[in-house]
């Protein structure tokens, strides 16, 4: 099975500014924060779990393994005694909508919590409807740095981590690999420019000099790395989607090859013959997220024989058990019961002042085991430890790092965590 597919073409949507983001917002949600608040139970006592699939196109692939992964955290968990003794349910999904039609449609399903959307520019539309109608979103997949500012009153979270957060880690590979002084070559917009500020700030702190960045439009790839390269870096991070190749050819007729090159997740990508013998070897880039487990992607494929990629499963799988996690700690399957303690079950904190998290417990069925003796439990699943904040971030971000060879193709060489405090 392949490994994660998240190049520039997947997530190119996936930028929203934070001013965008509120100004689409400014009426979305409810008053109140429901990540805090404690809420008097209303359930039917039938968790009923929805999804937004909101791929087309291209990108119609993503759909596929996020649905394996809901399906096979349902069966788990039933496996386990469902909530409170009854099967949890898994609605019916509708692909072919849009995110606010499909998101209409789930809460006239009675949905306790939904899982999506996918994309980013996406998530407004739906937590407006949901956020009103107090239903959790949690989704596997929104990156945009905008939507830690998200008006949902509390409603939304995200199991993946916000493309900011990879900063740390860009800036640390670039001196892992001896560089004194780095240059940021960035894509304009949102997600270029608010990287670009993330790699800049966590490249200072480290005790890097940080050269005068460039940023550049389409069309204009080369020409600005080629610019950049004259300044004789040590090293540049180039944070790119649809223009990663143009300025990496750039970067290559300037003589700035190879190892002193460190990739964002959006520039990352199987470049082959696309780009002159070895111009990448050594090259370095990051992709948010592990590589699932063997026997994960064997019990996806016990669910879906016909998968074909596992980009965004595990989020997806922990989306899922975190809601019921949060369900069984209230003892009640309600949107606002399971928006209240979704913080709780991921090990997180709602501010600082906390105490140290419990151990981690793996599963549904070890954690449930854990509620039984106490309210205090840390779910850390398939896609690692989440630990929510106050805004629904995780607050400690996995990335795998890979290494390119001579044919300018990536390998998996490492892993790199980065954290912040919420």
């Amino acid at each position: 099975m392949p490994a994660l597919r998240r190049d520039g073409r997947i997530r190119a949507a996936l930028a929203l500014s934070a001013a965008a983001v509120l100004s689409m917002t400014a009426c979305a949600g409810t008053g109140g924060n429901a990540r805090v608040e404690t809420a008097e139970a209303s359930g039917d006592g039938v968790l009923r779990v929805g999804m937004i699939l909101d791929n087309a196109g291209d990108n119609a692939f993503l759909n596929a393994p996020q649905l394996a992964a809901a399906k096979l955290a349902v069966q788990d968990i039933n496996a386990a005694g469902g909530h409170k003794g009854r099967p949890v349910e898994l609605l019916p999904v509708h692909p072919v909508q849009d995110a606010g039609k499909q998101a209409k449609d789930l809460a006239a399903a009675k949905a306790d919590v939904v899982i999506g959307p996918t994309d980013s520019s996406h998530a407004a539309a739906a937590v407006d409807v949901l956020s009103h109608a107090r239903i959790p979103v949690i989704s596997p997949a929104n990156t945009a740095a905008g939507l830690s500012g998200l008006a949902s009153g509390g409603y939304y979270f995200r199991t993946a981590a916000a493309d900011v957060a990879q900063g740390p880690v860009l800036a640390k590979l670039a001196k892992d690999s001896g560089a004194a002084t780095i240059s940021v070559l960035y894509q304009e917009g949102s997600y270029g420019k608010d990287l670009s500020a993330a790699v800049t700030d966590a490249a200072t702190k480290s005790g890097l000099t940080v050269l005068p960045g460039a940023g550049f439009k389409d069309g204009a790839a080369a020409e600005t790395a080629r610019s950049t390269a004259k300044a004789k870096p040590d090293a540049v991070v180039l944070i790119a989607r649809e223009g990663a190749q143009d300025a990496l050819a750039g970067l290559d007729s300037a003589g700035l090859t190879g190892s002193r090159i460190i990739l964002s997740d959006g520039a990352f990508a199987r470049y082959g013959s696309r780009l002159g013998s070895g111009t990448l070897e050594g090259t370095r880039a990051v992709v948010p997220g592990q590589l699932p487990t063997a026997a994960f992607q064997a019990k996806l494929l016990a669910v879906d024989p016909a998968l074909k990629d596992v980009s965004y499963a595990a989020e997806t799988y922990d989306a899922v058990t975190l809601a019921a996690l949060a369900a069984a700690r209230a003892q009640d399957d309600a949107g606002r019961s399971i928006a209240g303690n979704l913080i709780a079950v991921s090990g997180g904190a709602a501010g600082p002042g906390a105490g140290v998290p419990a151990a981690p417990c793996l599963s549904y069925k070890e954690c449930l085991g854990g509620l039984a003796a106490g309210p205090d439990i840390n779910y850390d699943g398939e896609s690692g430890p989440v630990a929510f904040d106050a805004k629904g971030d995780i607050t400690t971000a996995l990335f795998s790092v890979y290494t390119f060879g001579p044919d300018n193709n990536p390998s998996l060489s490492g892993r790199e965590t980065a954290g912040h405090s919420g």
